[in-house]
């Protein structure tokens, strides 16, 4: 791999906030939600069924229409204060948000002081019509997408979560992973907690209610500093929206305003570009934020150690036009695709990309190189999750019905092929020989991001590290595995040399195997049993539940 060389950041510096900062923001000129002290019951309704034992399966004779393994972002939330149409806001808001999750989606609106919920299985347009909006009125809304991390969905882990305590009652919608969580749950069940999902996420609803503490806000500083990992939450009770980040800042979420006064948080900016809200800035590390009648609070009150934000988001999971921990995501990747042309050139006639997460860093390229980009895939966007396959097996099936060829451009050329990451090393395989087969002369892999070695632990679905291909083999056995006529990573080192004096703020984990909260739980899975809101680690039980495992260590 080409030595990394010197590159200046042309990218926007995030801002910071000074550690124990309290400020309290101009009283919001919206209409507020109406909440009159007569309508205590009941404390929350909701209207999606929710069984302990609700699974709903794919048919055993369908496979995954993707055939992809690609790193799987968990989950999108959004929050919304002060608008009379909060649930229509939050259902399209979900709608920019759909590609950090796909497999369930849910609202809870607050109307004369009782929340109201809305949860199902599938796409927010699935999930979602305008009966199911009439269902949620009021001005006060929060939303969640998220994605599971197997084969089959439980409706009763689609978020948000409503539960009641003995001061009221309390919905929260969480994006992250808390590595944690196993003590947490064990502790509280000892202690008579009862839990009703397999989600972490549940864990930091029964910390509110066991809370000592009377103030709302109390309760849950005092449930966040029991947590460890990575969490962006969004919660809301008769009165309050409240938007908590956890101190190393690993998930994004960002705050803006509408015209009309309305606050918005949300997992990333194309959620306010949509609703026409205007970014303001992002929910800092450690920091609560506490949205009601009285105006917007701003309180740090947690730790607030090094941040250590995702670089992942830039390299995959945020969409092109959001801005994510103050950095454009289009710039990030234009430059990754312009560090790989000048570091890993190659005599080529055309540059195509693996769509959609890797044009940008394609158009770098080529603009770097001199070579024309052309479109030499073509994605189906109308592929679901399952698919029926023929009796006669058809090789590569999966990437085919997502994936087609355009013979025009590739035939009888030397082609540059752009993609953001490999993670197994399956899918780039399939890509190459569907290349060759439509006739491309040569095949160059070129991948926008380090070698990924080892597991997410902080909200993202990624394989053990023993199923990740650069964790097992060196470049030249990668590419003699996936058929390509070379291979080029993004260096780490130009990559921190790209964020310049930023660099120390991102997490790196998945290219490094340093951790900044070391992942002592792993979660483990029961043969046909779904995982939920964890990472795939080393199986050292089959058993089921939560265990205490050794993870293996990364050497740089």
């Amino acid at each position: 791999m080409a030595a990394a060389t010197a590159t200046s950041s042309t990218l926007s510096k995030p801002s910071s906030l000074p550690f124990n900062h309290t400020h309290v923001f101009p009283k919001t000129p919206s209409i507020l939600p109406t909440l009159p002290r007569s309508a205590v019951k009941p404390l929350f309704l909701v209207s999606s069924k929710n069984p302990l034992s609700d699974v709903l399966t794919f048919p055993t004779a369908a496979a995954s229409a993707c055939d992809d393994d690609k790193p799987r972002e968990e989950c999108g939330v959004v929050g919304i204060y002060g608008d009379p149409e909060a649930s229509r806001l939050c259902y399209l808001a979900l709608h920019a948000l759909q590609h950090r999750g796909q497999e369930g989606a849910g609202i809870v609106t607050v109307h004369n002081n009782v929340l109201q919920s809305v949860t199902g299985v599938g796409l927010v347009s699935d999930v979602f019509n305008e009966s199911k909006l009439d269902q949620l009125p009021g001005s006060l809304a929060i939303g969640h997408v998220r994605y599971s991390t197997a084969g089959q969905s439980m409706l009763k882990n689609v978020q948000p979560f409503v539960a009641g305590y003995r001061f009221g009652s309390v919905g929260v919608a969480h994006n992250g992973n808390l590595v944690n969580y196993g003590t947490l749950r064990s502790n509280l069940e000892d202690s008579g907690s009862i839990f009703n999902t397999t989600s972490d996420t549940e864990v930091v609803l029964h910390l509110i209610a066991t809370s000592k503490h009377r103030p709302f806000i109390l309760r849950i500083v005092d449930a966040c500093e029991k947590l460890k990992g990575a969490y962006s939450i969004v919660f809301v009770t008769e009165d309050k929206l409240v938007a908590v980040r956890d101190p190393f800042g690993f998930r994004p979420l960002v705050m803006g305003r509408r015209s009309n006064g309305a606050v918005v948080f949300a997992s990333e900016t194309c959620a306010l570009d949509l609703i026409e809200a205007t970014y303001e800035r992002e929910v800092f590390p450690g920091e609560v934020v506490v949205v009601d009648k009285n105006g917007v609070q701003s309180l740090c009150l947690m730790s607030h150690p090094q941040p250590k934000q995702c670089i992942f988001e830039h390299i995959y999971f945020a969409l092109p036009n959001s801005v994510v921990f103050g950095r454009s995501v289009y710039e990030s990747r234009r430059r990754f695709g312009e560090i790989l042309a000048s570091e890993s050139p190659v005599d080529c006639d055309v540059v195509i990309a693996v769509p959609d997460s890797g044009v940008v860093a394609a158009l770098g390229y080529a603009a770097k190189a001199g070579v024309p980009f052309q479109q030499g895939l073509i994605r189906s966007h109308y592929v679901g999750r399952t698919f029926i396959e023929p009796s006669q097996k058809i090789r590569d099936f999966g990437v085919k019905l997502k994936l087609s060829p355009v013979r025009a451009v590739l035939e009888g050329k030397r082609v540059v092929v752009v993609d953001d990451s490999i993670v197994r090393g399956t899918t780039s395989s399939k890509i190459v020989r569907l290349l060759k087969e439509a006739g491309a002369k040569e095949v160059h892999m070129r991948i926008a991001s380090p070698p990924i070695i080892g597991s997410c632990y902080y909200g993202v679905d990624t394989p053990s590290s023993e199923e990740l291909i650069s964790n097992r083999m060196s470049v030249e056995e990668i590419r003699d595995f996936i058929g390509s006529d070379s291979l080029a990573f993004l260096p780490f080192d130009s990559l921190k040399k790209l964020l310049g004096s930023e660099s120390p703020n991102f997490c790196y984990a998945c290219f490094s195997g340093n951790y900044p909260v070391e992942p002592t739980e792993l979660k483990v899975k029961r043969v046909g049993d779904f995982m939920d809101d964890g990472l795939n680690g080393s199986l050292e039980s089959i058993g089921g539940g939560w265990v205490q495992a050794n993870r293996n260590q990364i050497k740089d």
